[in-house]
């Protein structure tokens, strides 16, 4: 997606849309689906007849081309990543952890849309409670949960978390990460935890969020006191992984869901139709509904990333538990990445 990006921001420059100084943008940093719709606008006009057009670039909004559930993708993809952890009970035992989410206390460090999506979705949906939210001006801390959707909003109206009534107002934020919890999320800014906060971080279990939140040198610290890290390489690729079901998606030009919906529903109700019949029973509207439904694009999205990340957690989890060498889930994950690229030369011969 990067070199796309810059390719086409070269065509922009050489055409006179972009002045040199700008032709390299940086993806991600500061845009949103306005600027991918503008990206799209502009290579459709650059490129007439290319039919694929729209796949261009992702994170369009859904009127021009996007996908349902694109915008929350990494925040959701961290949901299914704790999730999918807690899924383990060796794991969560060896993290020092008790097992289920409910009632885990969870700390956020930057409220943006990562952070946002996965602090509202474990809270809301997970019962976690997310006691504490590290942002630019401060932190806000609340030992019974903050309500997660209140906050955004008012920091939408005010430019930070100063003065929200949900909870505490700490001025210095950074100190928060260093508060007893269960699980900490940075999920905002690079090397946030570093050598000389890392022997104090509280929290049994960090998951990476943002982009390198953990440096090398806080990495090897947390390790050596049996923290456990879920690295940024696996737990913020839910927004990769849906942006490449976008693109898919405009290439075969038809949504996901269009030819067996209907399909899935007939053969649903036939079901109900049978149980019924064999059980002379009239089965409640609720579950009738259920049993009869045909998943819609966002539920096919998000089954699609769920599965992702799930099967992705799995395979670092046998890694590290099979190699002895292998004493985290970074390493792991590495290691099955530079299996991944070694199989592909070798399968074409090249050594």
């Amino acid at each position: 997606m990067q070199q796309i990006t810059r390719r086409f921001a070269r065509e922009l420059s050489e055409k006179g849309f972009l002045s040199p100084a700008t032709n390299v943008p940086a993806p991600d940093v500061g845009t949103g689906q306005r600027e991918m719709a503008w990206i799209a606008d502009t290579y459709k006009h650059l490129h007439p007849e290319d039919i694929d057009h729209l796949a261009c670039v992702t994170g369009k909004p859904v009127e021009h081309g996007g996908l349902p559930g694109r915008t929350e993708a990494t925040g959701r993809g961290v949901q299914y990543a704790v999730r999918e952890f807690f899924r383990h009970p060796e794991e969560v035992h060896a993290a020092g952890l008790t097992p289920g989410l409910e009632g885990k206390r969870v700390i956020v460090q930057g409220l943006g849309n990562v952070g946002y999506h996965a602090a509202r979705f474990l809270s809301e949906e997970d019962g976690c409670a997310i006691i504490a939210v590290i942002e630019h001006d401060g932190a806000i801390f609340n030992e019974k949960g903050i309500p997660i959707e209140a906050l955004r909003l008012y920091m939408n109206d005010h430019g930070g978390v100063e003065g929200f009534a949900g909870g505490a107002y700490l001025k210095d934020g950074a100190s928060v990460l260093e508060m007893a919890c269960d699980i900490l999320i940075p999920a905002a800014l690079e090397g946030v935890i570093h050598a000389d906060n890392a022997p104090a971080i509280k929290a049994r279990m960090i998951v990476e969020a943002a982009n390198g939140p953990v440096t090398f040198e806080a990495d090897r610290i947390l390790l050596g006191r049996g923290v456990s890290i879920l690295p940024d390489a696996y737990v913020n690729a839910g927004g990769v992984v849906v942006s490449y079901f976008e693109w898919i998606r405009n290439i075969s030009h038809i949504r996901f869901g269009r030819i067996e919906r209907r399909f899935d529903e007939g053969h649903g109700g036939a079901i109900v139709q049978a149980i019924e019949n064999i059980t002379g029973k009239e089965i409640p509207d609720t579950l009738r509904r259920s049993l009869a439904h045909g998943a819609d694009e966002l539920e096919l999205v998000r089954s699609g990333l769920d599965d992702s990340m799930r099967l992705a957690l799995q395979e670092i989890i046998e890694v590290k538990n099979q190699h002895p060498g292998v004493e985290d889930y970074r390493t792991a994950a590495y290691l099955i990445a530079l299996r991944k690229i070694a199989r592909s030369y070798l399968d074409i011969g090249v050594y």
